[in-house]
Order: structure tokens, then sequence, then C-alpha cells
């Protein structure tokens, strides 16, 4: 039923090992009156990889909710991406998961 990877992530949940600490962060995009929808959608694509479509959902999570977690991560894959966007002047941060 379980392949030898989803045993070694169970494996590796259950001990607590640096695996789940990789993952630790994430990139949080928040709202701002200037930015567009376009700008928001086309950044989220060219930076963080995403779909057309999974980067237009974001973009009204923002909006409606005020902030996002586009992205989860490790903080060493999601500064450059977090630096990136703030760049292109739409205000975003790392953040660790609790």
């Amino acid at each position: 039923m379980f392949s030898d990877a989803d045993t070694d992530a169970l494996t590796q949940e259950e001990t607590g090992t640096d695996v789940l600490q990789d993952d630790s962060c994430n990139l949080i995009v928040w709202n701002d009156e200037v930015n567009t929808f376009e700008w928001v959608i086309e950044t989220l694509v060219t930076v963080c990889g995403h779909s057309n479509e999974q980067a237009e959902q974001c973009a009204y999570i923002i909006h409606f909710q005020g902030k996002y977690a586009v992205k989860n991560g490790s903080y060493d894959e999601l500064k450059p991406m977090c630096d990136a966007i703030t760049e292109r002047g739409i205000n975003a941060t790392v953040e660790v998961v609790a």
C-alpha cells in the first residue's frame, strides 16, 4: 500500500528530522492599493513558478484576505523569491511557520 518514499516520509514525520524543518517557512504576499491583479499574477508566475490559474487564485485571496502564503519551503529557498517580489514593488515577507 505504501511505497518506500511514503514509508520514508512517515518515518521522517514521526521522528521530526530536518526534512520537516526544511519546509518551515511561508512566503507571504501582502495586499496593497497600488499593484494591479495582472502585475501580481505575472510576478507569481515568473518568480514563484505558479501556473496562471494558481497565480490568479492567489491574487484574489491576497486582495480579499489582505495577505496570503503563496509558497512554502525553506528560508534559503524563499528569501530570493521574496527579494524578487519586493523588487517589483509588491510587499512580501518570509515568515516562520509556528
